[in-house]
């Protein structure tokens, strides 16, 4: 599932293959901006920001999410895609690479000047230069009734977690998802160990919280059904969200999460 870490890899990735170079293609399928052509600008940096790849091309920023489906790939030119065309969003292509964005969430051209109107609402990035854990800390109470398994997914409080990361910590720390922020025992090392996990993780594509790289690499998330790895007990699955439209599957262990 795409979380900060899997935008963060992507994004060095492309910046890998295309940061200093000119495009010599610029094919983009999304109706709205199918007539761009940067063919002939100079990419000069790719970098992620929370869940959002951002690609800024002369004057102008190429911003994507991946949303659940989406993927970005790199290949040698004449190489075959491993996943069909008809699902290509975007593709760039310089001397010695083709980028493809398959089944992008999002994908749209804004002038990089601009680039606040798509990303300048989310908070601190646990993966960026910007990493503040006392703004976060600070974005997170100032809504203490809120679930913290619902505060944890606002990428305006903190910018990277997905739902993944978001069962794990609460599991790791002992907390229910639905208890209000302001309950939260000792919410910092929470903060801290978030960034802690998706650091030990941005550089792998096996994303593990219990250290095991294969076999049982979650403690609760995708495990209903079956007997927590810490004591035994079922985990249990639910919805969180903050209306019936935003519904997100979380995971708990009712022994080791009060």
């Amino acid at each position: 599932m795409p979380e900060g870490d899997t935008v963060y890899r992507a994004a060095k990735l492309l910046a890998g293959a295309f940061d200093g170079t000119v495009l010599t293609r610029c094919d983009i399928r999304v109706p709205k901006f199918a007539t761009v052509d940067l063919t002939g600008e100079t990419v000069h940096e790719t970098l992620s920001r929370g869940k959002h790849l951002l690609m800024r091309v002369g004057e102008y920023t190429l911003h994507s999410h991946l949303k659940m489906e989406g993927v970005w790939q790199v290949y040698r030119p004449g190489e075959r895609w491993r996943r069909p065309e008809f699902k290509a969003r975007a593709i760039l292509a310089n001397e010695d690479a083709v980028a493809v964005g398959f089944e992008l969430g999002l994908f749209e051209v804004v002038r990089t000047e601009d680039e606040d109107s798509v990303v300048g609402y989310l908070g601190p990035d646990l993966l960026g230069p910007d990493w503040d854990p006392g703004a976060a800390l600070d974005n997170l109470r100032s809504d203490p009734d809120r679930e913290i398994g619902l505060a944890l997914l606002d990428q305006r409080n903190l910018a990277g977690l997905g739902n993944v990361y978001r069962c794990e910590l609460c599991f790791l720390r002992g907390v229910l998802p639905t208890t209000p922020v302001g309950e939260v025992h000792d919410l910092e090392r929470m903060v801290a160990l978030g960034k802690k996990l998706i650091e030990a993780n941005k550089d792998r594509p096996e994303r593990t919280t219990t250290g095991r790289l294969r076999g049982d690499t979650s403690w609760v998330y995708g495990r209903d059904g079956r007997g927590c790895l810490r004591c035994g007990t079922r985990v249990r699955r639910g919805e969180l969200g903050d209306s019936p439209l935003q519904l997100r599957v979380t995971y708990w262990c009712p022994r080791c999460q009060r």
